[in-house]
């Protein structure tokens, strides 16, 4: 059985089974599809059982898969502490942060100096990007811990809510309702309003299109750019409003102001630590840089 069986083999199995998308999957292990497909192929031959039932329908596991599954899961979980037992010393020799693009609170500024300084034999290397990305870097041991919006799909990796950012509204300096010292949804609901696409952040979007139901706001949406510094000049240039967490004020654009959301709060993002379960040590180390920069959780 060793020989038909190994880590990696069981790895790329319980990625296609845990999702029942080989696009998924790849995208969580980092890889491309065919191969991966190629892979599950060749491990299936090797066994002689077919593991999946693959259809124009999806993907579902077929009767071997569901016997070979707990037992993936189980080696997946040994060797995850296996890895936990090994650095139990003391944190790993490159400690890799992931935060989230989405938001910038103040505190996240020189965090990771402040890592760095209290483990001077860790190396600290951090990556930006969107959470779905971050969670999928964590899955895959590419990163040891990461700072996300909330809410985001992050099953399987404890999450800690850390801080809450409401929703402010960011308006050309020109517009009426600059005047105003708190805006609402209603007032918005003829103007033209920057908004980011779901694939960004897929949980978040679902939660904020609830509010935006509930009431009844369903303004000309126009797409938001990735780039802050780009969405800040449409808005200054008057092409339409944009509704962003309150971490955006701390960015100076000419010809932009920013006012409260009274629905702000309803709408507000979360921001989450999201790591392995079994890595209390590096949500230690986390926590106490983060009581440093005043953030007490």
């Amino acid at each position: 059985m060793s020989e038909r069986l190994d880590s990696r083999s069981l790895s790329l199995f319980l990625a296609v089974a845990e999702t029942l998308s080989f696009r998924q999957a790849a995208e969580r292990l980092h890889l491309s599809q065919p191969p991966l497909s190629r892979a599950i192929r060749e491990l299936e031959e090797r066994l002689g059982a077919r593991l999946f039932d693959r259809n124009t329908k999806g993907v579902t596991l077929a009767a071997a898969g569901e016997k070979l599954l707990p037992y993936a899961r189980n080696v997946a979980k040994l060797l995850r502490e296996a890895e936990a037992a090994l650095a139990a010393e003391g944190l790993p020799a490159r400690l890799r942060l992931g935060f989230t693009s989405a938001v910038e609170p103040a505190w996240f500024r020189g965090l990771a100096q402040r890592v760095q300084a209290g483990h001077p034999e860790t190396v600290v290397s951090t990556f930006s990007d969107t959470s779905p990305r971050l969670i999928r870097q964590l899955r895959a041991g590419k990163l040891d811990a990461a700072f996300i919006a909330l809410p985001t799909d992050a099953h399987g990796l404890d999450v800690r809510e850390l801080d809450r950012l409401p929703m402010i509204v960011a308006i050309p300096s020109a517009h009426p309702l600059a005047k105003r010292r708190t805006v609402a949804l209603a007032d918005l609901q003829r103007e033209k309003v920057f908004w980011f696409e779901r694939a960004r952040q897929p949980a978040f979007y679902d939660h904020c299109q609830a509010v935006f139901s509930r009431h009844g706001f369903a303004p000309p949406m126009l797409r938001e750019p990735a780039d802050q510094h780009v969405l800040l000049g449409e808005v200054a240039n008057g092409r339409g409003i944009a509704l962003l967490p309150k971490s955006f004020t701390a960015l100076r654009r000419v010809g932009v102001v920013y006012r409260t959301l009274a629905e702000g709060e309803a709408l507000s993002v979360g921001i989450g630590l999201a790591s392995p379960e079994d890595r209390p040590d590096i949500r230690d180390v986390l926590t106490a840089a983060m009581s440093a920069a005043g953030i007490d959780r």
